[in-house]
């Protein structure tokens, strides 16, 4: 009896592995996709795809093309969180990579504005709008993979898993940059800046096989089962759950509106206003990005212990503290101090937070909306976040005669939304919970054994 229990709970931990495993390579070749252009718009879009005669505008034009895919996330995540929720996880998760690996590898060969004119700049946020709808729909159904199949107590550690995708596809992406250094300005300008986009042709193919041999989530197979499924799972989500979605919303604004900050606009200001040299901030993000795959599952694997809302209201208060520091050190310029203000921005005033977030997000929401309420929470808050928050920050610093300092405050602003948000959540962490129901159990025994004492 005892070895037949211990055989099962191995099998069961094994196929945790495997899931979190599969999930987290397919959610790394996903953001791998769609941060190469994040990176690629910051550095060369703007000259091949949108010439103008004020740089400034041309900045403006290329970083705003990447707010396309960010307003493009919740529709994403709409249309496939209701096939997921319906139809189930896995089928989603081969829809969406695949979807993002053809759009990322058209880009690769589209013709420059020299070439064809205004289409050039027409396709290429085409291209883009693909890129938000899947990796709108991605991260939901990832997330579910493995936080459905994870047992109750370890869910904030294997979601965290699934969240690591996204440093390891920024340090891919970066790299793949990086690799290019040896080549001439006009090399890389001509034709290098292609090769991370048509090489992800065959991440893609590999990602599609891994994800087409997992196993669906045991919830979603006893919903299907006992006739739990729902018709209109996104409208439920809405109706029945509005202030979850808000929370949701809100918890995530400064997570995202910080790593793109510093990813998207940093990386542009510290080479074309601050006259650093490229290569030195695309190894210090790589690295930043190398540190979270530590800061990420180290955080996520203490809310399980502490709960979600401690854990994630510290990654707000590391935000705020660091609003103002890391633009400091960049502005330095001296090359250590740059490295360390977008290593520790990173790993610590975002990983925090997203080591956190698959776990709290997805266990606001009964599992036949899950797919559903966690996405559209999730990526309710890409376009403000990702997509105008960068914009933004580039037009502040404008304005501002190349000044940081209304920048910083801005997070600062954002930081105290989602520290509102957070303190109007509930916990969610099972043990946490369980702990506290059983305090609250203990105290309300109390009077009455003393009653009977006495």
């Amino acid at each position: 009896m005892d070895t037949h229990s211990a055989k099962d709970g191995t099998e069961k931990k094994t196929s945790i592995r495997t899931v979190a495993t599969a999930s987290a390579i397919g959610t790394t070749i996903e953001w791998y996709d769609f941060l190469i252009y994040a990176t690629a718009a910051s550095l060369v879009l703007n000259t091949l795809f949108f010439p103008t005669h004020d740089p400034l505008v041309g900045k403006l034009l290329s970083i705003g093309t990447i707010g396309v895919g960010f307003f493009a996330r919740p529709l994403g995540a709409i249309i496939c969180s209701h096939f997921g929720d319906r139809l189930g996880r896995r089928s989603m998760l081969i829809l969406t990579l695949s979807s993002m690996g053809v759009a990322t590898m058209l880009i690769g060969l589209l013709p420059t504005y020299e070439s064809i004119g205004i289409a050039a700049p027409i396709l290429l946020v085409v291209c883009r709008l693909i890129q938000g709808l899947a990796v709108g729909g991605e991260w939901g159904g990832a997330v579910l993979m493995v936080t459905e199949h994870a047992p109750p107590n370890k869910r904030g550690f294997y979601g965290s898993i699934v969240q690591i995708g996204f440093p390891l596809g920024m340090a891919l992406g970066t790299a793949s940059f990086f690799g290019l250094a040896y080549l001439s300005d006009e090399q890389f300008m001509a034709w290098g800046w292609r090769v991370p986009f048509l090489a992800s042709a065959l991440l893609v193919v590999v990602g599609t096989f891994i994800r087409m041999h997992i196993d669906e989530t045991p919830e979603f197979k006893r919903n299907a089962r006992e006739g739990k499924l729902v018709r209109f799972p996104v409208i439920d989500a809405i109706k029945n759950h509005p202030k979850d979605l808000l929370l949701g919303l809100g918890a995530r604004i400064t997570e995202i509106s910080w790593i793109y900050v510093i990813t998207i606009f940093g990386l542009s200001y510290a080479v074309t206003n601050l006259g650093i040299s490229r290569n030195l901030v695309l190894g210090a993000i790589a690295l930043g990005a190398a540190v979270e795959l530590i800061t990420i599952p180290l955080f996520g694997a203490i809310s399980d212990r502490l709960g979600r809302r401690p854990v994630y209201m510290l990654g707000c208060v590391a935000a705020i503290a660091l609003a103002f520091p890391i633009f400091w050190g960049i502005e330095t310029r001296d090359p250590v101090t740059v490295i360390l203000s977008f290593v520790i921005g990173m790993s610590v005033g975002h990983g925090i937070m997203y080591g956190v977030q698959a776990s709290f997000l997805s266990e606001m929401f009964p599992s036949n909306l899950r797919y559903s309420g966690a996405s559209l929470g999730y990526q309710l808050a890409a376009p403000i976040g990702g997509g105008l928050v960068p914009v933004a920050a580039a037009a502040l610093v404008g304005l501002s005669a190349g000044s940081t300092w209304t920048v910083s405050l801005l997070m600062i602003a954002i930081a105290a939304v989602t520290m509102l948000a957070i303190y109007y959540a509930k916990e969610t962490a099972p043990g946490v919970v369980a702990a506290k129901n059983a305090n609250a159990s203990q105290d309300k025994a109390m009077p009455l054994m003393k009653k009977v004492t006495h």
